[in-house]
Order: structure tokens, then C-alpha cells, then sequence
């Protein structure tokens, strides 16, 4: 079932990484605390670290409760869409709801840049995957790569990063994403790998810019290059960006899509 009716939901759509995904889309415009480079969405419109209901939460509960009743079926509900979703105050009680409604395992997709907030880490560990981002490697690189919002420092958003790492007892992945010619030297990259060990994630992968990004300049490494990069990360990262001929690629999915299915059997329907 498609969800072009729906306001707040997009898809399910078919993720190389999750599976059927169904999203959701908590902001009302293109807003975020990065303006990324490579942002496959389009330049951000609104820089901000302000948390609140940017739309309502009663609302995009409601569609996903009509989805269901519907039919909607998925591998696994996705917080993600125009912007940081961790900005909508009430993402963790999105996640709540469908956790009651459903046995459908929730994804939360994050920069990562809010995560010293004590609340959000509170609503993100609610989530069964929660996918950070780590793609640089001090101030500077920052600013080249993911353009953040004034005021929030590189070590802000580690301090994040392994507060949440702490405390959340689910499935924590690391993505790191490479653009040609600014976080891309080996040098560079086991820099960045050496700031993943220390988050013990449960996956790692490496991606790189695949639809057309915000900026022209930002541009895809080439795939072999990405598996000779992926060697830095212990354990290895998995490349998740397509290229060439890849014949481990629908392995990859299959082996996500069957994880997702464990997620799913461990929850009961009535939720936690």
C-alpha cells in the first residue's frame, strides 16, 4: 500500500539497507542543524537546533494508524524524511505509538548532533535501530562537510554520541559518509575510524554521495576505493553505497531484511 494520500508518511520504500521502509516525515520544511554538502534533500532552509512540534504528533500518529488498519505493511517504520527528525519534540512518543499499535520494528535516522540533550537521548533508546552519522573529525572537518548550525562544536556532538552510546541497549549503527576531496584520504578516514571504535557500534558502513547532493562539488568515491577505505574500520565497514557489479550487495540486504524479521518476532503486539 502506497501512502501518496497521507501527509506525513512516505513510501514504504524499498531501502538498501532496511528493507520495505515505511517513512516518517516529522518536519514542516526543509529544516535541520546541517546544511551537508552531499544532502540528497536539497539545501536546508531553516539552520536551527530548536526542539519542538514542528507538526503535530496527534496527526502523524493518526496516518500511521489508518496505514495499518488499512493493510500498510513494511519491513520497519523509519524516522527520517526532510530534515534531523530528532528536532520534533515528540518523536520518541511516534515511536511509543507505533511500538503499541504494531510489531513492526522502528528505525530512527540521526546526525547525531543532538544527542547531549538527556531528552532526546531518552526518546531516541526507545528506538530498535537508531543510525547515527559520523563523517568527520574535528571543528574544521565539520564545517567543510555537514555545515552545522552556529554554536554546535565538534566535540558537542562526540559528547553526544557516547552519552547515547551508554545507555542505549539497542541496535546502534554507525554510517560514514565520504565525499571526494574533503573527508576521503586514508589519513583522514582512519582518523574518523578511530572516533567509531570508541562508539562499539553494532554495524558500521560507508557510503558516499549516491543522488544528486545539495552542492555540485560534492562528489562520489569510487567503489573500489571505498572497499580499500572500508580496511580502516576494525571491524572492516560494510560499503552500502552501489557500484559496479557488487555480488555481495543482495546478500547484504537479505541479511538486513532477515534481522529486521528478529526485530519484529521479539516485539508483542502490544508493544514494550
Amino acid at each position: 500500500m502506497q501512502t501518496n494520500q497521507y501527509r506525513y508518511l512516505f513510501g514504504p520504500v524499498h531501502s538498501r539497507r532496511l528493507g520495505l521502509s515505511l517513512g516518517v516525515d516529522l518536519l514542516d520544511r526543509r529544516r535541520c542543524s546541517f546544511d551537508c554538502v552531499f544532502c540528497e534533500v536539497g539545501a536546508t532552509e531553516r539552520l536551527t537546533l530548536e526542539r519542538r512540534e514542528y507538526v503535530p504528533t496527534a496527526a502523524v500518529i493518526a496516518e500511521f494508524l489508518d496505514w495499518l488498519a488499512a493493510g500498510g505493511t513494511a519491513d520497519v517504520v523509519t524516522l527520517s524524511g526532510s530534515g534531523e527528525p530528532t528536532l520534533h519534540s515528540g518523536f520518541g512518543e511516534v515511536i511509543d505509538a507505533v511500538h503499541k499499535a504494531c510489531s513492526l520494528p522502528v528505525a530512527l535516522l540521526t546526525n547525531s548532533t543532538l544527542l547531549w540533550d538527556a531528552e532526546v537521548r531518552a526518546a531516541a533508546a526507545r528506538a530498535d535501530i537508531v543510525k547515527v552519522s559520523l563523517s568527520a573529525w574535528d571543528d574544521q572537518s565539520l564545517a567543510a562537510l555537514n555545515r552545522p548550525v552556529k554554536g554546535l562544536s565538534f566535540a558537542r556532538l562526540i559528547e553526544g554520541l557516547h552519552a547515547f552510546r551508554a545507555v542505549y541497549t539497542g541496535s546502534l549503527w554507525v554510517e560514514t559518509l565520504l565525499v571526494q576531496g574533503v573527508n576521503d584520504q586514508p589519513g583522514q578516514v582512519s582518523r574518523i575510524a578511530a572516533l567509531v571504535s570508541g562508539l562499539h557500534a553494532d554495524k558500521v558502513q560507508l557510503n558516499t554521495v549516491v543522488r544528486p547532493p545539495a552542492e555540485s562539488i560534492a562528489a562520489a568515491v569510487e567503489g573500489a576505493e571505498l572497499e580499500h577505505l572500508a580496511a580502516l574500520f576494525t571491524p572492516p565497514a560494510e560499503v552500502i553505497a552501489p557500484h559496479g557489479k557488487d555480488p555481495d550487495g543482495q546478500r547484504r540486504q537479505e541479511a538486513h531484511v532477515a534481522q529486521l524479521a528478529q526485530l519484529k518476532n521479539r516485539r508483542e503486539p502490544t508493544g514494550r
